[in-house]
This record gives structure tokens, sequence and C-alpha cells, in this order.
């Protein structure tokens, strides 16, 4: 019998979940043009836009991952009521993403992250944000509504350190999950890093989790490793850790068990977005009950088919159908 014999049946279970996804969402832009000649105002380059793009990103693409996956997404996140706040509205639209956990906030910017590309190389990025924290009571009222008054599965943190996901609204969200039994699966930024306690899987990078504890240690080691990562999930009181490490692949700690999965041999093209699958199959698998070995192997078998594909591409489930047979 093949070792991925059990996706197949599992991933048929994913599209009767609903999850909720709380984080920070904003549009990725890109620009693209040609650059034949310097400012005459400065020595920068002159790029020629010939074409531009708005797409759905940070927590928004984790929702276009869990659609993608046959499962029903509600975002919980806070725009501008801006322009760019509406052309955010109007992409959730046309991807037929529910609106209805958007909480639009007038003394705030849309967050937007324009890249400009020329001859396939990134010339520059430009960032509109604001990520002062956002204290309004009403934002954590709004929240507490949405969880109380649907029937979530799982529930995602998707953090980017960008004011959403405050102590307040993580301790209150978590506490409420805890209440009405609904697992929880943390993606972290180093600003709240340790203020996800209790929840069921927190899953870092490998750069994550060393600038959260502020330590450095050698990845193959595994005394190192399972020493660090006992540490975090001890101070989190979580129930398991589950640590991508790039081309090392993915490995799983819990109290008592270490399991450790190998990248899979691919063609690698692109890693954006990559983090956004791996954290959406977890979530799934993990409301599927899936075992912690199994759901860290379809989460590993995820993240690497992504990165076969150029810019920030949605699993879809024929294609981990496909990997496995």
């Amino acid at each position: 019998m093949n070792s991925m014999d059990f996706i197949e049946p599992i991933l048929k279970q994913f599209k009767n979940k609903q999850v909720l996804i709380i984080g920070d969402a904003m549009i990725d832009a890109y620009m693209w043009g040609n650059i034949h000649r310097n400012s005459p105002e400065a020595p920068v380059p002159v790029v020629d836009i010939e074409k531009r793009e708005s797409r759905l990103g940070g927590a928004a693409n984790v929702a276009l991952n869990i659609q993608s996956l046959g499962a029903t997404p509600i975002l919980f996140s806070a725009i501008g009521s801006d322009h760019n706040g509406q052309l955010f509205c109007e992409l959730m639209e046309k991807q037929h993403l529910s609106c209805k956990g958007i909480q639009q906030i007038t003394s705030r910017n849309t967050t937007v992250k324009t890249r400009i590309i020329s001859n396939s190389k990134h010339v520059l990025r430009v960032d509109e944000e604001c990520t002062d924290p956002i204290n309004e009571k009403s934002i954590e009222l709004e929240l507490v509504k949405l969880l109380e008054s649907n029937s979530f599965d799982v529930i995602i943190f998707e953090d980017y350190n960008k004011g959403l996901l405050t102590e307040n609204l993580i301790s209150k969200a978590i506490k409420i999950a805890k209440k009405l039994n609904i697992p929880t699966i943390v993606d972290p930024k180093k600003e709240h890093f340790f203020t996800y306690k209790n929840v069921d899987i927190f899953k870092p990078n490998l750069k994550e989790i060393k600038e959260g504890l502020g330590v450095e240690f050698d990845v193959h080691s595994s005394k190192q490793l399972a020493t660090n990562v006992e540490l975090v999930r001890s101070k989190l009181n979580a129930k398991g850790i589950l640590l991508t490490l790039s081309e090392h692949g993915m490995y799983y700690q819990d109290q008592t068990n270490i399991y450790k999965e190998h990248a899979h041999k691919r063609s690698i093209i692109d890693v954006s977005g990559a983090g956004d699958t791996v954290v959406s199959v977890a979530a799934l698998a993990l409301a599927c009950g899936l075992k912690n070995e199994d759901l860290m192997k379809i989460a590993n078998l995820a993240g690497g088919l992504v990165c076969e594909k150029v810019g920030v591409v949605p699993i879809k489930i024929e294609d981990l159908i496909n990997a496995t047979k």
C-alpha cells in the first residue's frame, strides 16, 4: 500500500468544512514594464509600465487556498474605508469569497504591496499600510458575533503584524474556540510569537522560530532542534509544533512524539505562497481529525507542489490527488 493512499479519502472530506481565517489581509499589486533609460532627476531607472494587476494577498490568499481545496472560507480582517478597500471587496466578490467578516475602518489605509517588475526581475516594492494595533472594541465584538453565530470546523490565525491581531483579540478568540471545541492553528510572526497560548498547532518556519526564541541553532542537530521546538511548545502550551524547514522538509513535535518528513524532490520555481498553502492544508487535515504524522505528510506534499508554479498560486485538490498516484 502506498504511504500516501490515505490522502484521497481525506481530501473528499475537505468540502464539508467551514474555516474561519482571522488575519491581516492585503492587496498584492504588480506592475510590469521595461527599463530603457535613467531618470534625469536622480540616478534611478525609469520603468515604462505596460501592465498592472491587483490580487488578494496575506490572509486573503489563505482564503483562496481553502476555497481551492473545496472547503468554505470566511475571512475576518480589517481594511480601510478607502479606494483600495473598495478594490479589495471587489476582488473578494470576483473570487466568490464572502465579505461578511471584513471590517472597514475609516482611520486606516488598506494594506497594498506593489511590486515593480522589469525584464523578469523584481526592481522595487512599495508598501502602503498602517500597522498600528487596532484596539477598537467593536472589532472584538464583531469577531465574537461571527464565532458564535457560525459553525466553524477550524480557525486559522494568519499574522502579518499589520495590527488586527492584538493580544486581546488573540486571547479572546482562542478562549471562545476552546469553549466551542474548534481546533486552532497559527501562522505566526515575531511580534506576537508567544501570545498564541493553548492552540492546537503552531506553525512557524525556521527563521521565525529562531527570531521568536532569539537564538541560533543547527537545524541538522536532532538534539538542538528538539530542545528548541519543545521550548516553544511548552511556553505556548501548544498541543503541537509544525515547523517548516524549506528545502529540509517539515518537522512535527508534540509532548510525546517527533515526526520528520523530507522535502519531495521537485523543480522549485517560486516559493511565494507556500506557507499559505501549508497552513491551509494542515488546518483542513486538523478539522478532519487526521493523525499528526499524516497531517504533516499531506501539508509537506502540498507545500512542495505550489513551489513548482510561478507566483502566488492556490493549491488545487486535483494536483494533490495526482501527486499521490
